[in-house]
This record gives C-alpha cells, structure tokens and sequence, in this order.
C-alpha cells in the first residue's frame, strides 16, 4: 500500500512510532502477552493513531502482513524441511564434524562465520539463515554453552553481505541510484564487509557469548536425531551438494540478471528466462528441497515415512512465521502512515558531512520503519543529488555508508528481528541485548571503515 498524505506534523508521527514500539515492548517483556497477538494489536492502533482513514486500515495492515510472508513464508517452509532432513539424516552433523576437524574446535565459530559469509554472497539473508541453521546448531549442540557463540557468527555474516554487498538489492539499488558503478562497489565494500564482520560481528559475538546463555533451541528437531532404518550417515560430499544447489542457482540468476540489464544479454531468450527462473529463490529451494527427498528422505525411508518427517518439521516454525510476519505489518504500517517520508523531509538538509549524512539518513529511516532495503534505497535517493562529480570509489564509500546505517538498530519493526528471535530461541530482551547491539557494532564497524578510506580517495 503507497504512503498517504501525512495528517500529522514530523513530530507527531515520529511520536507516535515511538510510543508504538515503547507499547510492544510492554505488552511483550511486561505483561507477557504472545508476540503475534502483540504486534497485530499495536499495528493497528498505531494505524489509527497516525492518521490513516478508517476504511483503509485492514489493507494498510494485510498489506504489510503480506508482502512479508509473500517472501519468508516460502523460504521457511522449504528451508527447515530441508533442514529437518539434513538433522534426521545425520548429514547436518557430519558436515558439522568436517567443519569442526578443519579449524578445530576453538575455532569452530569462525569455521560458520566464514561458511555463512561465503553462503551469503548470493543467497538473501532470511533464506541463507534458514538453510543454514541446522549446521549451527549442530556445531552448538556438539560443544555446549551459550548458541550465541555460534549463531551470531553466522546470522552476522548473512546481515553483512545482504547490506553491503552487490548482487544483493539495498547497495545495488543505492549504487545505481547514485550513479555508481556496481563492480567498483563490490570490490570496495568486500573487504570492508569482512573487516566489518570481524570486528563487528565475531568479537562481539565472543565476547556476548561469555556472558549471556541460551539453551540450543530444539525448534527444527524431533523427538530424536536418527538415520532412519539406515543409520549410515550420508557422504559429507553430498551434503555439500545439495547445499551447493540454492547457491549455484540462485547465483546464476543473478549474474543473468544483471547481464541482462547491462544490456550485455538480450531479454526475452527462452534459455536465460527459463534459468532465471530456476534461480528465483523459492523454485531454487523447492529443487533443493526434491533433491533432498530423493536423496537424504530415502536412506532407509519410504517416501510416505519422508513425508511425515516433513510434516512434523513445519509445526513448531508456525509461530515463526507468523510473527515474522506481523513484524512486517507493523512496518508497513509505518511506512503507509508516513513516517518514513516525513522523517526523510525532515533530514533532507542536515548539515554535516556527506558521508556522515548518507548514515544518519539510513539510519533513521532504519530506526523508524524498519527495512534496511527501504532505508537503504530512500536515503540513497537523498545523497544522490550531491554525487555527481564524486568518482566511482568515493560513490563506493557512500553505499558503504547507507549501507551501515540501515544495518543499525534493528528492533522490534524488523522482520529480521523475528526471525533470528523465533529461531535462536531468544526472548525479546535479549535479542535486542545481542542482535540489535551486534547489527549496531556490525554498522558502525562498516562505517568507521568507510570513513577513514572516505579522505583518502577524495
């Protein structure tokens, strides 16, 4: 649903959303009341409160609702079948056991970090994160203590290259939006994301792991981890196999893609749509996921045993799901409401450092609606008026910028809050004691970077 003509002034509405997030937090921590029942609830009073007409408030709430589950609903369910099979076949554990022999135990956090970086390149965050999951919590289940120390890592490591890195849409958008040029971006923002993940990411997670414990959650197992009849684990070759599928495909969509759009490909040729096709993360996850039948369901299975396995999978990521998408609701209803387009005429004219400006902008719009996307792009919108005689490098160095700023603060409108909450198992006040703050180090990190190459390269 398009944003409305604001009935409010600036600070009414960023009152509003203030007072929005301050309710769900009580209603949540405090009165202890389901985080879906919650977040509906505030949704739409936060709806009625900023001024959106009466008759147009259940489409800003479905809309919002929707368009979340349109892209995670899909992604979950595919992910955690095939990740229940990679659990009962024993595979999740003999590429956890690979893992854990190349870089050893103490390093085994590294060894996931690394894995889900590489992971992410190509694959969005909530999809990587979901395929991904068993093998964390594997690793975590094998050495005990806090998930945190395995699962920051990882999750951290998807964050990063989703927000700073082509192909993924934020800094493509914002790159090309600013006149950039998106192999320029690549090459400055991968070691920036690497360092950034380091610092930002794994020293953080290090160190918040010592200190906050939380249980490996048993949300994607059953009542047992076993290899069925055959309890012969599978080659840790075709574990990597089938993990390898989503990546190659949806990999070669998106260098068709963007050949496509360079005009380096013609549109319109059967063999490129049909690939493109297949390389839509869905359909990719579905082949994974039939691959994954065919393959780990049937070590001593029958195809109805497989499906009740499947079955049982998707019952406990109900929850799951729906939170995550009433996260998007609320999002979209501030985004419908005009918060976000109030804030960014609001801070249009800030006068400071461009650099410095293109974060604060992101940031803001991140804090108010919750998208790092749509923070990302909006804002880069703003700095693109004042990058046309900038070179390719210092462009760079502004998408970085954007970039960190839309990472920072993820709190309570953000779906990706819900997801890493629902699956780690944590509750609201310790997510934002460790998610919001790691996603903070990890934008700061990429900003302080930025900065310090920003003069060198002016």
């Amino acid at each position: 649903m398009d944003p409305i003509d604001p009935v409010h002034g600036t600070g009414v509405l960023l009152a509003i959303a203030l007072a929005a997030v301050v309710l769900l937090l009580v209603l949540i921590i405090r009165v202890k009341l389901h985080a879906f029942i919650a977040l509906v609830l505030v949704s739409l009073l936060t709806a009625v409160a900023t001024g959106i007409p009466l008759v147009d408030v259940p489409t800003a709430l479905t809309s919002g609702f929707g368009s979340t589950l349109a892209s995670v609903a899909l992604l979950v369910g595919f992910g955690v079948m095939i990740g229940r099979l990679l659990e009962a076949s024993g595979g999740a554990q003999v590429l956890a056991d690979t893992l854990v022999s190349r870089f050893g135990e103490r390093r085994a956090p590294l060894a996931l970090g690394v894995a889900a970086f590489l992971f992410g390149l190509p694959i969005f965050f909530d999809a990587g994160l979901v395929v991904f999951l068993p093998i964390v919590l594997t690793v975590a289940r094998r050495f005990g203590g806090s998930v945190l120390v395995y699962a920051l890592p990882a999750a951290g490591a998807f964050a990063a290259t989703h927000a700073l890195l082509p192909p993924h849409p934020g800094p493509v958008a914002a790159g090309t939006v600013m006149g950039g040029d998106l192999g320029v971006v690549l090459l400055v923002n991968l070691p920036i994301a690497v360092v950034a993940w380091y610092v930002g990411v794994y020293l953080f997670s290090r160190w918040v792991g010592a200190r906050v414990h939380v249980d490996v959650p048993t949300l994607l197992l059953g009542e047992e981890q076993d290899g069925g009849p055959d309890s012969t684990p599978p080659p840790v070759a075709l574990v990597l196999s089938i993990l390898l599928v989503p990546l190659v495909l949806i990999g070669l969509n998106t260098v068709l893609t963007t050949l496509v759009a360079a005009g380096t490909l013609a549109e319109g040729q059967a063999w490129v749509d049909a690939l493109v096709l297949v390389g839509t993360t869905p359909v990719a996850l579905l082949l994974t996921l039939l691959l994954a039948i065919g393959t780990l369901g049937r070590r001593g299975r029958s195809l109805a045993e497989s499906g009740a396995l499947l079955d049982a999978s998707l019952g406990p990521v109900c929850s799951v799901i729906l939170i995550t998408g009433a996260g998007g609701m609320l999002g979209g209803v501030l985004r419908t409401s005009g918060v976000g387009a109030a804030l960014t005429d609001s801070l249009g004219g800030l006068g400071v450092p461009l650099l410095l400006q293109a974060f604060l902008l992101a940031a803001a719009l991140r804090v108010a609606q919750g998208s790092a996307t749509v923070a990302l792009t909006t804002a880069s919108g703003l700095v693109a008026a004042q990058t046309a005689d900038l070179s390719d490098v210092q462009v760079a160095l502004l998408v970085t910028a954007v970039a960190a700023g839309a990472t920072v603060l993820s709190h309570v409108n953000d779906s990706g809050f819900w997801l890493v909450s629902r699956f780690f198992g944590l509750d609201v006040r310790t997510t934002l004691r460790t998610w919001t703050v790691m996603e903070t180090t990890l934008g700061l990190s990429a900003l302080a970077l930025a900065a310090v190459a920003y003069p060198l390269v002016a």
